[in-house]
């Protein structure tokens, strides 16, 4: 989720660049996927046409790629590791797709295992009583549209306040900054919301 008025974000490309073998998937190649606008409706293109955001340069770890993966979570799954900053989507033969996301502060990372309850295209916005307390400047209500904290896609984990969603803050993928969710670009949360069904299941590993 946006936060309108924050300070010391902290880049942690270098952090990330050195901590792909936590996962104990132990990656061992990976080939970029490049983003793509295929899975795109007629709606996001034109709601993305012109963002009410600065497009930004995703770092190179946090670009989409497919790897190798050797965890037990099956074909299907999708694993969070947010220490490193990534979120996968299991593959058959080995591989998955590996996605850079914005994990929650200290203190707000969800961990443990959901499933996805729902799933939402353009979802409105309306922030916790706990958000609009610890945060400044937080309307009552967002609308959908790219504006909008959540982006173009939102799954909901099992009945809790969490989800996978997009972002109105692109520069922010790779950083510990958002109130728990775990925020993707617009093109791969639309890409992911694709490949998946309610009744995903979602395993967030524990930092």
């Amino acid at each position: 989720m946006k936060i309108w008025e924050r300070a010391g974000r902290t880049a942690v490309v270098a952090l990330a660049l050195g901590m792909g073998a936590l996962l104990s998937g132990c990656v061992t190649s990976e080939t970029i996927e490049p983003a793509s606008t295929a899975s795109f409706t007629a709606r996001d293109k034109k709601l993305l046409a012109n963002p009410p955001y600065a497009k930004a340069t995703i770092p190179e770890p946090y670009q989409r790629h497919i790897v190798d993966y050797h965890r037990k979570e099956g074909p299907g799954s999708i694993v969070v590791d947010p220490d490193a900053r990534w979120l996968y989507y299991v593959l058959d033969n080995g591989k998955a797709i590996r996605y850079g996301v914005t994990v929650g502060e200290e203190a707000l990372v969800f961990s443990g295992v959901a499933k996805v309850g729902r799933k939402e295209e353009w979802p409105s916005w309306t922030p916790t009583a706990d958000i609009k307390k610890r945060l400044t400047g937080i309307p009552d209500f967002v609308g959908p549209g790219p504006h909008n904290p959540l982006g173009a896609r939102a799954m909901y984990l099992g009945s809790t306040l969490y989800r996978i969603h997009g972002s109105n803050e692109p520069e922010t993928i790779g950083q510990a900054v958002s109130s728990g969710c775990f925020r993707m670009t617009n093109d791969d949360v639309t890409d992911l919301y694709g490949r998946v069904s309610v009744g995903t299941p979602v395993v967030v590993l524990n930092n």
